[in-house]
């Protein structure tokens, strides 16, 4: 049931905005302001999704794995991850409620579901930070002219963490014009590199993307393909942050599922020009796929700019990880904080805590820098240890998707019918069943082994690794039922007459 607004008649009448979080069991006196622009909107979850960092990152080795085709899984994915964000637009419309995935949850199907989605993902979020903060070591040694390091590889990522914790303190409004700044220069950078490198440095033609080069022959090129198929996998999330912060936009019924998808449509694109234009310029995809390139993006920037000119691309590409991971962290805040108002995380005291002045919440921004920089510092002791941390990011970010896409199906199943003002009608139910079956085969994907030379650690470590992570949910769960703390509303999406005890 939702919450019964009720205020003295001398109160002033509320926007609707404050109207309907109030209906949802929230109090109107609002602590967010609604200083998000629908720009600045698309702008988080572009920068979020970053298609810069993910294609740089991803690129030698999905390039090396299943040769110049392996282009079409960004539109393979792009189109998959489209129906999981369609899914999340008419959720988000009908509870635009800050932390996404666990209040949906929440109110989808109960509040134990509610509380593991939101586990999995703010460890997902958590992890996701620091793999990308570290990821950013490689391209500032080459921006400095210094040799990559652990040392310097550790450094930089806590410089990157450092930037983006101290803008994101700074408030929704600084939040807004940063990430705006970081789509602008994305996405700049990817068109005027992308079209310098067609123009200039292009060595192939289009044929060139049905043609494997003999990449693939160990254990057939669909099972190369499919590993390859991971660099779309890693680059598709990001949308979802857009409803993290549904009560900082304006009319975030309307606003936020449009943002999703924009963010889809604007990221895909960049996201495959980079990609295209990469392979056309590389030379000799047989030295890539036999490793002797192992390092083809720096070599075609380099070959293609000059030292003069690589070092600016290098300097957009930072810019790039830094408005990535304020984006994340952005996201991570919202969410941990959304669930230590309701009471169900540890130390739910300190997240819930609110600044005044900056309208964020500075605990939970402070956990979204912590931690990440703990995980980072711990490289130092065993990279093994960070290997196998990290490769839970993008398993759980998957995770956190399908729990809800599974939470809204089977909500539907038992009678929920969607109030938002973006709503799929007679589509929603095939909609949330394909993008139900497209996130397990994601999932699949990510966790199937491909290196059996390696041992079977190596081998299952995303398994390990999620099942690990799930586990200690369970564990918390049971011993501290944090589920039960807190009266926010939850289940209220199912019709009372099909409730039973959860």
């Amino acid at each position: 049931m939702s919450a019964e607004i009720t205020r003295p008649a001398e109160e002033p009448v509320l926007d609707e905005d404050a109207e309907h979080l109030a209906s949802l069991g929230y109090s109107y006196d609002q602590q967010f302001k609604r200083e998000m622009t629908f720009w600045g909107n698309v702008s988080l979850g572009f920068t979020y999704l970053s298609p810069v960092v993910g294609i740089y990152s991803l690129f030698a080795a999905s390039l090396g794995m299943a040769g110049p085709p392996m282009f079409w899984s960004l539109l393979i994915v792009g189109g998959g991850q489209l129906l999981v964000a369609t899914v999340f637009g008419e959720i988000v419309s009908t509870y635009p409620v800050a932390g996404g995935v666990y209040p949906w949850a929440r109110r989808l199907w109960g509040r134990k579901w509610g509380w593991m989605n939101g586990w999995v993902y703010l460890c997902a979020l958590l992890v996701t930070i620091a793999s990308v903060s570290y990821g950013a070591g490689p391209f500032l040694s080459a921006l400095l002219g210094m040799e990559p390091s652990v040392d310097s590889t550790i450094v930089a990522a806590l410089l990157v963490i450092l930037v983006a914790t101290v803008l994101n303190l700074c408030g929704t409004r600084i939040l807004n014009k940063v990430a705006m700044l970081g789509l602008l220069a994305e996405l700049g950078g990817a068109l005027v590199v992308g079209t310098w490198l067609l123009v200039a440095a292009r060595h192939h033609d289009l044929g060139v993307l049905v043609e494997g080069f003999g990449s693939g022959n160990g254990g057939g090129y669909f099972a190369a393909f499919a590993a390859a198929g991971l660099i779309g996998i890693y680059q598709y999330y990001g949308f979802e942050a857009c409803g993290d912060v549904a009560e900082e936009v304006p009319s975030p019924g309307r606003t936020i599922p449009k943002a999703m998808r924009m963010t889809i449509y604007i990221g895909g694109f960049a996201a495959m020009f980079v990609c295209l234009s990469l392979i056309l310029a590389v030379p000799d995809f047989g030295a890539v796929i036999s490793g002797a390139d192992a390092d083809p993006v720096g070599n075609v920037l380099l070959a293609a700019f000059g030292p003069v000119g690589f070092k600016v691309v290098l300097a957009v590409v930072m810019i790039s990880f830094v408005s990535c991971a304020l984006s994340l962290q952005a996201a991570t805040s919202r969410l941990a904080y959304s669930m230590a108002r309701d009471g169900i995380l540890p130390a739910s005291h300190l997240l819930s805590k609110f600044s005044e002045t900056r309208h964020v919440p500075p605990y939970a921004l402070l956990l979204a820098g912590l931690v990440p920089a703990v995980i980072v510092v711990g490289s130092k002791v065993s990279e093994d240890a960070l290997v196998a941390i990290i490769s839970f990011a993008a398993m759980g970010m998957y995770m956190g998707f399908q729990m809800v896409v599974l939470a809204a199906l089977r909500a539907r199943l038992k009678g929920w019918q969607p109030r938002g003002a973006f709503q799929l009608g007679r589509w929603g139910i095939p909609v949330n069943i394909a993008a139900l079956g497209w996130g397990v085969l994601g999932m699949v994907n990510m966790a199937w082994p491909r290196t059996p030379e390696a041992g079977w650690f190596v081998n299952w470590i995303v398994l390990i690794s999620s099942v690990a992570v799930v586990a200690i949910g369970l564990a918390y769960m049971a011993a501290r039922k944090p589920y039960l703390k807190g009266d926010a509303p939850a289940a209220d999406a199912i019709p009372a007459t099909t409730l039973r005890v959860r």
